[in-house]
């Protein structure tokens, strides 16, 4: 469904831009010249403060060496615990139940280690075909190590239509044989949100336990983590909340689960008094960071420090609101602009069922990505026909996505992307 109000002109756009509550964040952020960025759903962008924070961590290490882990403008032992309260409040979570650490799929397997005990019957992991393949190599390779066979014990929730799964059959197949459900929050193509409070409802009732891939909607999508009672989450911090590249990640403890022994030990989910006892037993501590492994990788975590000051200033319900209504304006335009052009929007159209980008499909989407890097547009590429693009919330404008939408016309309608091949680039 449409706006109930919207103009196809450029100075419908400009005034859009003048009545964004966020506008001033697009200041903070490196923009390049003659440049339109619509990829922060991969790689978010270098915010000023992030290039701060991290220029004051290299010089805590400069100036401090080893004591810079005390001392210093960002002290490192308590790190990855002060970083995890700021990110609570864009999950819904309390500081205690949040970590910075690992990376996604380093997460992954420490939390399926930790909450994935088959027993009896009940052996099976439940996951679906849309989501991201590194959490199905990950879940893989648990069950071989268990000694079960992934073609068996995987089950992997089909789509109807190949951009969307249904939660009804999810429901179904969450059987007496499942013993662990994990699913992502939003569906990295289509960018489908999933009903998590519901699905997580439903896993409990079956007395299944279920956690959720966040790296989709972290950033960009508030949740209620605590209340909605999922067991547990993990996520990357480098796409919507801009944490650079290789960014630590994070992960997500339901608080009646403190106390459970992590299934991957290591010296950094100590007990922060015993820590540098250094016994020959770990003593993990009753928090989210028990679930650390090693030690933080404090230059991939300081960008962090300043990007999430950031979020506070600015607010998730904020951010997320102008990000429903600048995605809503994108699909109006594609609508009026690109109709006859071979150009389908493959996301939901409904606010509570899409995420952060809009899914663009396209029989030449290879070569129309190709054309777009040429005209200064940088989109993503997923294989075979959609087109994503992210009109993110801190530093997208309005005339950006209007600028997108005519590229996109031209390049169809002087066959711009002819001159390219169909294969997709080494980092799509």
């Amino acid at each position: 469904m449409g706006s109930t109000f919207f103009h196809a002109s450029l100075e419908y756009a400009q005034q859009l831009d003048r009545e964004d509550s966020l506008r001033r964040f697009r200041e903070e952020f490196y923009l390049r010249p003659d440049t339109i960025y619509m990829d922060g759903n991969s790689l978010g962008l270098l915010s000023k403060r992030a290039e701060k924070t991290l220029l004051e961590s290299l010089e805590d290490w400069k100036h401090y060496g080893i004591d810079g882990w005390t001392n210093g403008t960002h002290p490192w032992f308590f790190l990855s615990e002060k970083l995890g309260e700021s990110i609570a409040p864009l999950i819904g979570a309390s500081p205690d139940e949040v970590i910075v650490t690992g990376s996604t799929t380093v997460n992954l397997h420490q939390l399926t280690a930790t909450f994935y005990k088959p027993k009896g019957e009940q052996t099976k992991i439940l996951a679906d075909e849309l989501t991201f393949p590194t959490d199905l190599y990950a879940l893989q390779s648990h069950l071989r190590t268990r000694g079960y066979d992934p073609d068996e014990h995987l089950i992997c929730v089909k789509s109807r239509d190949g951009r969307l799964i249904e939660e009804e059959d999810i429901i179904e197949e969450m059987t007496d044989e499942v013993a662990l459900i994990i699913l992502p929050t939003v569906l990295y193509r289509s960018g489908q949100i999933l009903d998590i409070k519901r699905l997580t409802a439903e896993a409990h009732k079956r007395n299944i336990l279920i956690g959720f891939d966040a790296c989709h909607s972290i950033g960009a999508i508030p949740h209620s983590f605590s209340e909605w009672d999922l067991d547990f989450a993990y996520w990357c911090n480098y796409k919507y909340l801009n944490g650079g590249p290789g960014a630590v990640g994070g992960l997500y403890v339901n608080r009646r689960h403190f106390g459970t022994s992590p299934g991957l030990a290591g010296w950094f989910g100590s007990r922060k008094d015993k820590q540098f006892d250094l016994e020959q037993t770990l003593t993990h501590t009753e928090s989210a960071g028990a679930y650390q492994i090693g030690t933080p990788h404090v230059l991939s975590v300081a960008p962090l420090i300043g990007s999430l000051e950031i979020f506070a200033e600015a607010g998730i319900e904020n951010i997320r609101r102008k990000s429903l209504a600048i995605n809503q304006y994108f699909m109006d335009l594609i609508e009026h602009e690109l109709a006859d052009l071979g150009y389908v929007i493959g996301n939901p159209r409904l606010d509570h069922q899409r995420g952060g980008h809009v899914s663009l499909e396209h029989k030449e989407a290879a070569r129309i990505c190709k054309a777009l890097k040429e005209n200064g547009v940088i989109p993503d590429f997923r294989s075979p026909n959609i087109i994503r693009l992210a009109p993110v919330a801190l530093y997208t404008s309005y005339e950006d996505v209007w600028k997108v939408v005519q590229t996109l016309k031209v390049i169809i309608e002087e066959k711009q992307y002819e001159k390219f091949s169909t294969g997709r680039e080494i980092v799509a």
